[in-house]
């Protein structure tokens, strides 16, 4: 690794030594100009509808926009002229954020289609003798700098940056040569590392399918491949082992509504990850008034979210609580006790393999996609021996946890990768390694 001869403190924290040479100035001293985008109006099919670049088509990763549905807007005349697009504008976050990810992202705009932006951006555009891509590298750094947390505000749920004051933090400055080699060499690095990134994400889809498959596969078909089968009359069942029942949901479970009415049990919240105990000192998340109205949730009871059949999930409560009067919670009957975790396998399937999904009902399928209770209770589920469930639910047990094992450490290696590419990219702009040609 090249250095620089002799460094100068830069008397900025993030930033640290730059080499001698380099200037400190502000960013607003290598803009051209920064302008606030337009949502527009409805698409007309006419010569003024455009493409709108909003913040959902960041790929943060790549620092560049990239989607598979740009989102088609229609422009007066006078937008067009102002808001267009060219390559080697920076497009800025000005509002949205969250927690995790506060305001203030960036992607380098280098499409060669036409192309306006939405009004939670702002597109900056450099000066002829800057190198846009540097500094789109620049503003990335400062943000995994965490300079844009000192310039946003949130009032709303919705986080507003200051860009007027963001713009006068000052950041060191090398030559145009200079910039340019930096930006091909993070261009190079950056896509070298981002290959990686892909092959590391695509092992993780595939170990996440491998799950899938080996859960839909056991939970329907069992654990002996020789067992002779039959035909279980429903399609997304096939055929079962011959020794299966094949039974309605109705003649092993009951849904029940308790309303608890006092306020002294834990509230449960129905997530991807399952139930989870809702932290009602967070003030993260929804918040009721009251939760005297809420239903009961015994150990073992199922709940589901049975309103959104897209992103809602199902679990066996391993807690005692409460839970919304919204959500649907069910139990065997006293006299069908079954597998409680080889049910949980199968239900959460049946959320996986849009089982659920198939049978809902609702205005809009992209919105509140519900499953009635009569649909529900009338579902045909296989129905092997208990003891051959039991065996089948611990065997899932070993078996999923070793791919999530996997699948773990291969996002630990993704989140220590992009913190590798966050370091390249900070060296390389702050002069901290010596770039000579791209």
């Amino acid at each position: 690794m090249r250095r620089y001869a002799e460094y100068k403190d830069s008397e900025i924290e993030w930033i640290g030594k730059i080499p001698m040479q380099w200037e400190i100035r502000r960013f607003k001293n290598l803009m051209h100009s920064h302008q606030v985008g337009a949502w527009g109006d409805e698409p007309q099919e006419d010569e003024n509808d455009r493409i709108c670049i909003r913040v959902a088509d960041f790929d943060f990763d790549r620092l560049t926009v990239s989607s598979d549905a740009y989102t088609i807007r229609n422009y007066t005349s006078s937008q067009i002229a102002k808001l267009t697009l060219v390559i080697g504008d920076i497009l800025i976050e000005k509002s949205g954020g969250g927690e995790k990810m506060p305001v203030g992202r960036v992607a380098m705009f280098d499409k060669d289609f036409p192309a306006l932006y939405a009004n939670f951006l702002e597109a900056i555009r450099p000066m002829d003798s800057v190198d846009s891509r540097y500094l789109g590298y620049v503003f990335a750094s400062a943000y995994h700098s965490g300079i844009n947390r000192k310039y946003y505000n949130q009032t709303t749920g919705i986080q507003n940056l200051n860009l007027t004051g963001y713009i006068c933090e000052r950041i060191m400055v090398p030559t145009s040569t200079e910039q340019t080699n930096i930006a091909f060499y993070l261009d190079r690095r950056t896509s070298e590392i981002d290959g990686v990134l892909a092959d590391l994400r695509s092992q993780a889809e595939m170990l996440e399918r491998y799950k899938r498959e080996l859960i839909t596969n056991t939970i329907t078909h069992g654990l002996n491949n020789f067992a002779i089968r039959k035909d279980s009359g429903v399609d997304w069942i096939g055929e079962v082992p011959s020794h299966w029942n094949v039974t309605k949901m109705k003649w092993m479970f009951e849904i029940v509504k308790r309303i608890y009415g006092k306020e002294d049990r834990d509230v449960l919240s129905i997530t991807q990850r399952g139930l989870k105990i809702k932290d009602l000192e967070s003030n993260d998340g929804q918040l009721a008034e009251s939760y005297a109205k809420y239903q009961v949730v015994n150990v073992n009871d199922f709940a589901m979210n049975s309103m959104d059949l897209l992103t809602g999930w199902v679990d066996c409560s391993p807690f005692e609580g409460v839970t919304s009067p919204d959500y649907r919670v069910f139990r065997f009957h006293p006299s069908k006790l079954q597998c409680h975790n080889y049910y949980k396998y199968l239900f959460q399937m049946c959320y996986k393999n849009r089982i659920f999904y198939r049978l809902g009902q609702g205005v809009s399928n992209l919105g509140r996609w519900r499953l009635q209770a009569d649909q529900f209770l009338n579902m045909q589920l296989p129905q092997p021996p208990v003891q051959e469930q039991e065996e089948i639910a611990t065997y899932l047990d070993g078996k999923t946890a070793q791919v999530e094992g996997l699948i773990a450490d291969i996002n630990e290696q993704i989140v220590k990768l992009k913190q590798y590419r966050q370091i390249v990219i900070h060296n390389a702009v702050t002069g901290k390694i010596k770039v000579t040609e791209g």
